[in-house]
């Protein structure tokens, strides 16, 4: 007779995303686990919406697969984001509180910063600094205000090094 593991939660099992902002969820999606060490948790999901986000720098659309990795230790997470055919469109990267994985669940909290690199490294762009100054988390929370820059600047420092970003995720 075998016995099942005490950890539901293996390679290739189903978990949720939760993206949370200003204390509420944003949006929630389902994805597979690729990996959890730890320390670092890696899932993959299919583009989450419906229909077309044309963002003027990428497109996100039906048939777009999101390789996310999600750190216990780090203000940020990166999305490798592939079309249909597997091509890479590039790194969408969301600065966000260290994620939390329990229940089923990879909840993160999302701090409005982002970043984009685009496949062939040609674009970097700082996101959303606007809303991260509107959204007053540097009264509120000093702290988690100066890590959730610290973050950007890393993130960005990584995506204009050859390679950079990219030994995040080996």
């Amino acid at each position: 007779m075998s016995v099942k593991s005490a950890e539901p939660w293996v390679e290739g099992s189903e978990v949720d995303v939760v993206l949370l902002k200003a204390g509420r969820t944003k949006i929630r999606y389902p994805a597979r686990l690729v990996s959890d060490d730890g320390t670092r948790i890696v899932v993959r999901a299919d583009w989450a919406s419906e229909g077309v986000r044309d963002f003027g720098f990428v497109r996100f659309e039906p048939g777009d697969v999101f390789t996310e990795y999600y750190w216990r230790d780090r203000w940020y997470a990166v999305k490798e984001v592939r079309d249909a055919r597997g091509g890479l469109k590039g790194w969408y990267c969301d600065i966000t509180r260290p994620a939390a994985f329990s229940g089923g669940e990879v909840v993160v909290e999302d701090l409005d910063l982002d970043l984009w690199r685009s496949a062939d490294g040609g674009t970097v762009l700082r996101l959303d600094e606007d809303e991260f100054e509107e959204s007053g988390l540097a009264r509120s929370d000093p702290e988690a205000a100066a890590a959730a820059v610290a973050a950007l600047d890393a993130l960005e420092a990584l995506a204009t090094t050859e390679g950079g970003l990219e030994s995040l995720l080996s």
